[in-house]
């Protein structure tokens, strides 16, 4: 039987080992997310000492605002091209990287290692390559689409960003699913071969399958990743040109800090939350209905 002081020592007990993560989640994370949705309900420049109310004001004006709708828009779009890309390309690294390949420890390192380097630095280095490096290459072996940069060019400014991601990103999900992808039995492999079964109907059949629970979490992230994308954005192309790279979270951002309207940009960076949240959520719900057990 446990007594009441035994009650209160476990809770003290765990209270040392729990109490200061859960203080530090509540004060960064809670605090600041109901303080954040009380801010939409008010009209506020961030500097004003007076928190005005306006009610659900701010709501109707993030649905009157055409630039928010574009930027999400462009930014669904971009989301839609590097979910794709990045998962194809790092299941493919994947599959080539655990058929026994010789160094192949060394090209999954190496694969791996731009998702290390910062975005900010990683727009940088990028925005060399594409504004001088390609360039010179371009003009030098007369290649007409290199000869100008993709950065000043409002058609090809959104794919520097594709690039770039794809990038940074293949190699973090390629680790994924090689541990997908050595997680599969392999007496299912072999009952398969025994059957008579080729390599593309083995992987078709037998290995994705089994590779769902890997496939949920690299498109979760994935898509997590693509709606909340801004350091890239701002120290690559910084929107540009014309706007024609301004995803929706520099938008919101670009309203609530420069625009100095808190209680607008707010407002918007809920309604993005709730549009994301949504979204993966449908994709987990979804995805989940394919799994199917070894």
């Amino acid at each position: 039987m446990i007594t009441e002081k035994g009650v209160w020592n476990r809770l003290r007990l765990r209270l040392l080992f729990t109490g200061p993560t859960l203080f530090a989640f509540i004060t960064v994370m809670i605090i600041p997310f109901v303080y954040g949705i009380y801010l939409t309900f008010t009209s506020w420049d961030g500097i004003s000492t007076t928190q005005t109310l306006v009610g659900f004001q701010n709501y109707g004006s993030v649905f009157k605002d055409a630039e928010f709708w574009k930027s999400f828009g462009l930014t669904l779009k971009y989301v839609l091209y590097t979910v794709v890309l990045t998962n194809v390309l790092a299941f493919l690294l994947a599959y080539i990287l655990t058929t026994g390949l010789k160094g192949q420890s060394i090209f999954r390192a190496g694969f791996f290692l731009p998702n290390l380097v910062g975005g900010i630095v990683l727009g940088f280095i990028w925005q060399f390559i594409f504004n001088n490096v390609l360039v010179y290459l371009g003009q030098k072996a007369g290649i007409g689409i290199f000869s100008t940069s993709w950065l000043a060019d409002p058609d090809h400014a959104f794919w520097t960003l594709v690039i770039v991601t794809v990038w940074q990103y293949a190699g973090y999900m390629m680790v994924i699913y090689v541990a997908g992808l050595t997680g599969v039995p392999n007496d299912v492999l072999e009952a398969a071969s025994i059957d008579g079964a080729s390599g593309w109907m083995k992987m078709v059949r037998m290995t994705v399958p089994l590779m769902i629970p890997s496939f949920i979490v690299c498109i979760f992230l994935s898509l997590q990743r693509g709606f909340m994308v801004y350091d890239v954005n701002l120290s690559l192309t910084k929107g540009g040109p014309f706007k024609s790279t301004e995803f929706v979270s520099m938008h919101v951002y670009q309203k609530a800090f420069l625009s100095r309207d808190y209680g607008v940009g707010q407002a918007e960076a809920l309604v993005l939350f709730l549009l994301v949240a949504a979204i993966t959520l449908l994709q987990v719900y979804f995805s989940k209905k394919l799994e199917v057990e070894a």
